[in-house]
C-alpha cells in the first residue's frame, strides 16, 4: 500500500477528488482550525447540501451538509453502510493500515462498524452494560469527582475551567463506569484528544488507549465487578477479547471527547451570558435547556465519520459511487437554513438536532453524558461563590479537528 497523498491526477474515476476540476477544500489544516463553519458555509454555497472534500493526506469523501440528507444517510444504512471494508480508496490500496485516519474512520469490530444483525448483537451488549452502569451511582461519582476536582483550585481565587475541570470530569467518572484505575484515567485525556486530532500521534496513542483496555479486560476476567467492562465480558452476546477492547475503546473515546466539549460549551454560554448564570444559580432556569441549546449551536462532534455508500446513488444532486466515503456534516446540518431559517429563533424544546447522531448507530450513552454535564454545572456553581469570566468574552478562542471544535481555555475568578 502507498501513503501518498491522492490528488487530482491520481485520484480513482468519479471520486469526489476529481469533482470537476475543482479546487477542494480541505477539512485540516491552518483555516479548518480556526474557522470550520465558514468553510461549511462557503461549500453550502458553491455545492450545496452534499459537498466534495478532502480530509488529513489529501483522503477524499463527501460531507453532507444538509439536514435532511444527514438523516437520509443516518437512517439508511443498507444504502449508507457503516462497514469500512467496502470504502474504495482503501480496497484498491491507497490508506494504509498506518494512516492517521484509520483509528477514527477504519473497520473494528465493534458495533460501529456492523450493520445489520452483526450491529444487533453488538449494540444490544453495549446496550444493556451502560444501562447497568448508569443504574450504579452515575450521578454519585460525577458529584464525587466534581468536587475533588474542584477542591484542587477553589482556595486559589481563579482556575481554567477547561483544563481544570471539562477535560478530566468526564474521564474520571468514566474510569468508575467502565472499571478502570484513576490514573489510567489521567494519562487517557490527552490519548483521546490526540486520536480526534489526528496526525502522526494518532496511531501511537490509539495504541496507548488499546493496550490499557486489553489490560482492563484481563484483569476483568480474573476480577469481575460492578463495571461495562465485567458487562460486557459476562454478557449472553458472547463477546471476544477484540470485540471486548474495541468497545471499550469506543465507549471510552466516544463519552470523553463528546461529554468533555460540551461541558466545556455549557460552562462557556451560562459564564458569557449574565442571565442564564443567575437562571441557574437561582433553580429558575434549568441545565437540561441550556444543554439542549449548545447541542443545538456547538455540538460536541462537528464532523462524524463515515458512511460508505453501498451502490452507486444521488445525494444531494450528486453522484455517489459505490465504496465512497461519506461524513457527517452534524454541526452543518443542525443550522442548515432549510430547517433552520433564523438560527437566533429559540430552539427549546426541540430534541431533533444531530448531535448525537441519529439512526441505529445513534449515541447509547446520551444520559450519562447529559448526567455527568448537570451535575458538573450544578456542583460548579453552587462551590465557587462570584465565579465569573477573568478575560472578555471576544477573547476566548476554539481550535478545530476535521471532526471536533474545543473550546481551549475558559479562564474564570471567583470569590474565596
Amino acid at each position: 500500500m502507498t501513503d501518498q497523498p491522492l490528488n487530482g491526477t491520481d485520484a480513482p474515476r468519479g471520486c469526489p477528488v476529481a469533482h470537476g476540476g475543482v479546487d477542494l477544500a480541505r477539512l485540516y489544516g491552518p483555516e479548518a482550525a480556526t474557522d470550520p463553519q465558514a468553510i461549511y458555509e462557503r461549500l453550502r454555497k458553491e455545492h450545496g447540501s452534499v459537498a466534495p472534500v478532502l480530509l488529513e493526506g489529501d483522503v477524499p469523501a463527501w460531507l453532507v451538509l444538509g439536514y435532511r440528507d444527514n438523516r437520509r444517510v443516518l437512517d439508511n444504512p443498507r444504502q449508507f453502510s457503516r462497514d469500512a471494508r467496502i470504502w474504495r480508496d482503501w480496497r484498491e490500496g491507497h490508506i494504509p493500515e498506518t494512516h492517521p485516519l484509520i483509528p477514527m474512520v477504519g473497520w473494528r469490530p465493534d458495533c460501529v462498524s456492523q450493520d445489520g444483525e452483526p450491529h444487533r448483537r453488538l449494540r444490544g451488549a453495549v446496550t444493556d452494560g451502560l444501562l447497568a452502569a448508569s443504574s450504579r451511582g452515575v450521578r454519585r461519582h460525577a458529584t464525587y469527582f466534581a468536587n475533588k476536582q474542584i477542591d484542587a483550585f477553589a482556595d486559589t481565587g481563579q482556575a481554567d475551567l477547561v483544563a481544570d475541570y471539562a477535560e478530566l470530569l468526564p474521564m474520571l467518572v468514566l474510569t468508575r463506569i467502565l472499571g478502570l484505575r484513576t490514573e489510567d484515567g489521567v494519562r487517557l485525556v490527552e490519548s483521546c484528544a490526540q486520536v480526534f486530532k489526528g496526525g502522526e500521534g494518532a496511531l501511537e496513542h490509539n495504541g496507548r488507549i488499546m493496550q490499557i483496555l486489553s489490560d482492563l479486560a484481563e484483569r476483568k476476567r480474573a476480577e469481575p465487578g460492578s463495571d461495562f467492562a465485567t458487562a460486557l465480558l459476562e454478557h449472553p452476546a458472547g463477546l471476544d477479547h477484540d470485540e471486548v477492547v474495541s468497545h471499550l475503546r469506543l465507549v471510552l473515546i466516544a463519552a470523553h471527547t463528546t461529554t468533555s466539549n460540551l461541558l466545556a460549551r455549557v460552562l462557556q454560554l451560562v459564564l458569557t451570558d449574565s442571565a442564564r448564570l443567575s437562571g441557574l444559580v437561582s433553580g429558575q432556569l434549568n441545565i437540561s435547556s441550556v444543554v439542549e441549546e449548545v447541542m443545538w449551536d456547538t455540538p460536541p462532534l462537528a464532523v462524524l465519520p463515515g458512511r460508505f455508500a453501498a451502490a452507486d446513488l444521488e445525494l444531494g444532486g450528486h453522484h455517489i459511487q459505490e465504496g465512497e466515503l461519506l461524513i457527517l456534516g452534524l454541526a452543518a446540518g443542525n443550522v442548515d437554513p432549510e430547517v433552520r431559517p433564523d438560527a437566533d429563533v429559540a430552539v427549546q424544546g426541540n430534541q431533533s438536532h444531530l448531535a448525537f447522531s441519529a439512526g441505529p448507530h445513534e449515541c447509547p450513552g446520551q444520559s450519562i453524558g447529559q448526567s455527568i454535564i448537570e451535575i458538573g454545572v450544578d456542583v460548579l456553581l453552587h462551590r465557587l461563590p462570584g465565579l465569573r469570566l477573568a478575560v472578555p468574552s471576544e477573547e476566548l478562542s476554539s481550535t478545530a479537528s476535521t471532526w471536533e471544535f474545543r473550546l481551549d481555555s475558559l479562564p474564570v475568578e471567583f470569590s474565596v
